[in-house]
């Protein structure tokens, strides 16, 4: 079927109203060069332990694939920007990541999607099907072709109008409709995100490596974090904003107008003693509704002994020392390796068990920790 010249028009107008703050249309399909990008980021193996990107590489690299009846995209975005920009904070807070700090994204911008997906499939008598990042979409490469920013040298979305802040979603429709054109890139020389990132994640502008950045190794990594990169991380314990936060574009963020993206009081700088406390039912109480929900008690705590360790406060040595007879491995070594950074040699040796911890890892965690106090 094809668009009346009015579907455009109505289509922006209608995605406006429903509270998205930018709205785009692209074709079905991704031009050649994002596709051999996704192919060269997996066999290079810069997605770590992200299986399911090679997995569903195929449906990814082409909307086709995905959905063979899709015609047009309307490519959409969401601000999130924060009330204040990102900063540092005291190495007793926790430092959560701005998309974290509030409802979990996927339920606000999923449920306007669908809104937005009803209203054109009878208006317009179609199918249509929504999707957010989830979903195997190359969303970025998709929204640049719509003409609502360019992916720049951090990897991420950077829009002229607003800055570095906004979720993305697509409605794909079985409709043509006229691609709108698409964003040139506007980084020109600066590097600012590149250099400012503290683990050195990016290898060259516009690549980044995902087993050295701290978003992944907080958020995906399962197991425990590498040696040399825990002091790397600071007191981030869910996400990382470095290189969207130094990005000279959000001079034009504004702050989010949905009162569902509005910071939580107790997610903008939570005390890091008290959440190494949580239990299981304490977590999911604290965090329902929250994305940092989804990667579970264990690894949380994981990055909260982490931030611990970092702190350099030997006020924080309690609740590390409390973790060690925690139920779980991943939080038991998390403690070891905090306890190290904060104890002298002498005070690890007494605080070491006297039998070796049962789990192997755990063990390897007292084991270097001693070696090197």
């Amino acid at each position: 079927m094809n668009a009346t010249p009015t579907s455009r028009a109505a289509i922006r107008a209608k995605a406006l109203e429903l509270g998205f703050d930018a709205v785009g249309f692209a074709k079905a399909e991704l031009a050649p060069e994002a596709q051999e990008n996704l192919k060269a980021f997996i066999a290079q193996g810069l997605h770590g332990e992200m299986d399911w990107m090679p997995a569903k590489a195929d449906r990814r690299g082409d909307p086709q694939v995905l959905w063979p009846a899709a015609k047009s995209v309307v490519v959409l975005g969401l601000n999130y920007g924060p009330e204040e920009a990102p900063v540092d904070l005291p190495p007793d807070r926790a430092n959560i990541s701005v998309y974290a700090r509030h409802r979990d994204y996927h339920d606000v911008l999923k449920k306007k999607l669908k809104a937005l997906g009803r209203w054109i499939a009878e208006t317009h008598q179609i199918e249509v099907k929504v999707f957010v990042d989830t979903a195997p979409v190359m969303e970025k490469p998709l929204a640049q072709a719509g003409g609502i920013g360019w992916q720049g040298k951090h990897t991420n979305l950077v829009s002229r109008d607003l800055g570095s802040w906004l979720f993305l979603g697509e409605v794909f429709l079985a409709l043509d409709l006229p691609p709108d054109d698409a964003e040139s890139d506007h980084c020109g020389e600066c590097r600012r995100c590149l250099d400012a990132c503290p683990t050195q994640a990016f290898p060259a502008p516009y690549r980044i490596d995902a087993r050295r950045c701290i978003s992944y190794l907080t958020i995906e990594h399962k197991g425990p974090i590498p040696h040399e990169l825990r002091p790397l991380i600071g007191n981030r314990i869910y996400g990382c904003d470095v290189c969207l936060a130094v990005c000279p574009w959000n001079k034009f963020a504004q702050a989010a107008a949905q009162p569902a993206l509005k910071a939580r009081a107790d997610l903008t700088a939570p005390d890091l003693a008290e959440l190494a406390t949580l239990d299981d039912a304490a977590f999911r109480l604290r965090f329902s509704g929250s994305p940092i929900k989804r990667i579970g008690r264990d690894r949380f705590l994981r990055n909260v002994l982490i931030a611990i360790g970092n702190s350099g406060m030997v006020a924080l040595r309690g609740p590390a020392l409390r973790s060690l007879s925690d139920p779980s491995p991943l939080v038991r070594g998390a403690a070891v390796w905090a306890l190290g950074r904060l104890s002298s040699p002498a005070e690890l040796r007494a605080m070491a068990p006297a039998t070796p911890d049962p789990h192997p890892a755990v063990a390897e965690e007292w084991r270097i920790g001693l070696h090197h106090t």
